[in-house]
């Protein structure tokens, strides 16, 4: 089981201390020192007010800030949860984070999503019906470019012809592609286009804010059986395949009721499912706390585990 967590922005306003620089290679340094594996950003450029005084939260540039996190890190690897991919150019999506990945000697695991915000999808200019088959296009392309000289391509969003785009990344083939969502269409994209799949807790309320399927630890083992299934009959190797959830045993971390004994047995039970990482949540109150939690958890759970 590895570990990886989102960097603690959860609310809004979010604590400033968080978002220096200091603030974030602190938190990079002391999750890499704790034994975490992975750390990254979520991706909202434009969200609208009404979101963030419902339950949102602000949001840094992904891939500026894991850059930043990876000069100060050698083993982290760097994971965006998530960058909606619809918003961007797949030709840019596919410099950065190849750029990321060279930069880091092969770090970067590309986590994707749909994206479910229509206002954040008006403001940046893009057709918040069409995101489905952006989202097709753009996994096919970033693909394509990142394993091939003289790269063409022809869709209904994007055209290219005799592409060159170096430097590569320095992953062998490319970096991983981690498809985020709770529904059969997600997983199915993952048999197509992913190597990990990345779906996350939604009660049924969240799941239709969220415009996916609602998903717990049941719906979780359920959803495995059927990734499972597709995996052999497309004929693709299912012992490479990632996936990731929260563990909802044991309380939170940094919690006055956080009980890591019962955040272990937890484990247990999501690695039988068939989880190969754990999205561990971290307290954004302060720099100080999430600091001494991460160090914590490393001691509690990490080490145990």
């Amino acid at each position: 089981m590895r570990f990886t967590f989102t960097h603690p922005m959860h609310t809004h306003p979010y604590n400033p201390e968080l978002v220096t620089g200091t603030g974030i290679t602190s938190v990079a340094a002391a999750a890499e020192a704790a034994g975490f594996h992975g750390f990254g950003f979520t991706d909202h450029p434009a969200p609208t007010e009404r979101w963030l005084n419902a339950g949102g939260h602000d949001a840094v540039d992904p891939f500026v800030a894991m850059g930043y996190a990876a000069a100060v890190t050698t083993s982290l690897r760097l994971i965006p949860n998530i960058v909606v991919l619809p918003y961007r150019n797949p030709f840019v999506v596919a410099k950065a984070g190849a750029t990321l990945d060279l930069l880091s000697q092969g770090r970067f695991t590309l986590g994707v999503g749909v994206g479910y915000l229509k206002r954040e999808f008006a403001a940046l200019g893009v057709d918040f019906e069409e995101r489905a088959a952006l989202f097709e296009e753009a996994l096919e392309v970033i693909r394509g470019i990142w394993t091939t000289d003289d790269y063409s391509y022809e869709g209904r969003h994007f055209t290219a012809s005799g592409i060159t785009a170096h430097p590569r990344p320095v992953s062998d083939p490319h970096p991983p592609i981690w498809i985020g969502g709770n529904t059969a269409a997600a997983r199915k994209r993952v048999v197509t286009h992913g190597d990990g799949w990345c779906p996350f807790p939604a009660p049924a309320v969240l799941a239709q804010t969220a415009r996916t399927a609602p998903m717990d630890v049941d719906a979780l083992a359920s959803g495995v059986e059927d990734l499972r299934r597709r995996f052999d009959e497309a004929g693709r190797d299912w012992s490479r395949i990632d996936i990731t959830f929260t563990n909802p045993e044991g309380g939170s971390p940094g919690g006055d009721d956080f009980n890591a004994d019962a955040y272990l047995s937890g484990l247990e039970k999501l690695a039988k499912i068939g989880v190969t990482w754990v999205q561990v949540g971290l307290p954004g109150d302060s720099l100080a706390h999430v600091l001494e939690t991460i160090e914590e958890f490393g001691e509690s759970v990490i080490a145990e585990a």
